[in-house]
């Protein structure tokens, strides 16, 4: 027959895995719980009608290939003029 002390140390075990199995269970039913929450917001067709405002399409200005410079721009700085 088993002494008490070892009798105790295997239910101790037993206990204890059977607390770690309960937690992990529980912290895998909380995380699918909150998956299926994103996933139910990301995959809503609630905010599908809010995105249409924003589709007006990008506006491009078209950029001079060469800088428009003036006509005093163009003399020598040097120069003075009277």
């Amino acid at each position: 027959m088993m002494k008490k002390s070892t009798f105790g140390a295997v239910l101790a075990f037993l206990f204890a895995a059977a607390g770690a199995l309960t937690a992990a269970a529980l912290y895998l039913y909380r995380r699918e719980k909150e998956l299926d929450e994103y996933e139910r917001l990301l995959f809503s067709d609630e905010y599908d009608d809010e995105d249409d405002d924003y589709d007006d399409g990008t506006v491009y200005e078209k950029i001079q290939d060469e800088p428009v410079t003036s006509v005093d721009d163009t003399e020598d700085a040097d120069e003075v003029k009277f």
